[in-house]
């Protein structure tokens, strides 16, 4: 499969607008860019390509990126950041299969496929699909699976997708691990189904030393102390890396990342900027 991360960053991207912090100008002056969340995996077998939430920068990503339009779409939650792209599907595609959970969420009361339906019910295009967590399916010629990660008070999902089985010819596939927007808090179940990816995209919003300025702090400290969670939603790129350790990722990179990042570290391994391509 060919991966290609279109979107890096978080709900404000970087470099974000009206900011002129040292790292969003470090951005312009480099002519880089993180654009709200979003991945394009291109199954090289079938020729179908998958989508993996769909970023408001969508249309700028598709243009500069120069991917194909997608075949079918996997949404993880219902934040506007990873959602509302999927207006884009107007006049671009003739249908487009989208799948998302089906697990009701208490704090909205709908599954977050529910509330893609209700909120695209205009567009015929935009053809939702329940899937339930945990249970594999197909999308796109690749198996994928829908993987309950923490980001309250909503719910959401990681993704795995793998080439399937029988296009293996006994060989291991492709694997491709997305933890979604997450603490460190990850099920320990939901770990075993993201573990050893050939890639993990791994959410690390800031690091460590940021969480003084959270007004939560920081939770899930290592042992010396340091918190693997900014808040209660987000890992840190310190607990990133940890959890790449944990699952024996081949490659990590760190992607929905804030532009609050010290300028000295914003744009070094393993921090991910859009528009990396990974044949894996």
């Amino acid at each position: 499969m060919r991966v290609t991360v279109l979107g890096t960053g978080d709900t404000t991207g970087t470099p974000t607008p009206g900011c002129d912090c040292d790292t969003c100008e470090a951005a312009r002056e480099r002519g880089v860019e993180r654009t709200r969340f979003s991945v394009h995996v291109e199954n090289e077998e079938t020729g179908e390509s998958l989508l993996v939430d769909a970023s408001p920068d969508l249309r700028q990503q598709f243009l500069e990126h120069d991917v194909a339009l997608p075949d079918e779409a996997v949404i993880t939650h219902v934040h506007f950041d990873h959602l509302d792209g999927l207006g884009n599907a107007y006049r671009l595609v003739d249908d487009l299969p989208v799948y998302a959970a089906d697990e009701t969420d208490p704090e909205t009361g709908q599954s977050v496929a529910d509330t893609v339906r209700e909120k695209y019910d205009y567009l015929s295009e935009v053809d939702v699909h329940d899937r339930p967590p945990g249970e594999t399916f197909r999308a796109a010629g690749f198996d994928v699976t829908l993987v309950p990660v923490d980001h309250p008070p909503l719910v959401c999902y990681g993704v795995v997708i793998e080439q399937p089985s029988s296009e293996r010819d006994g060989a291991d596939g492709a694997k491709l691990s997305l933890t979604g927007d997450t603490s460190y808090g990850l099920p320990e179940k939901s770990r075993d189904a993201l573990r050893n990816p050939d890639l993990l995209l791994a959410d690390a919003i800031v690091p460590a030393s940021l969480c003084e300025y959270h007004p939560l702090g920081g939770k899930h400290e290592n042992a010396d102390g340091i918190p693997r969670t900014f808040g209660t939603k987000h890992m840190t790129k310190e607990g990133a890396l940890a959890l790449a350790d944990d699952l024996n990722a081949t490659e990590t990179r760190l992607v929905h990342l804030a532009h609050f990042y010290p300028v000295d570290e914003a744009f070094d391994d393993p921090l991910a900027v859009d528009g990396e391509t990974f044949e894996i």
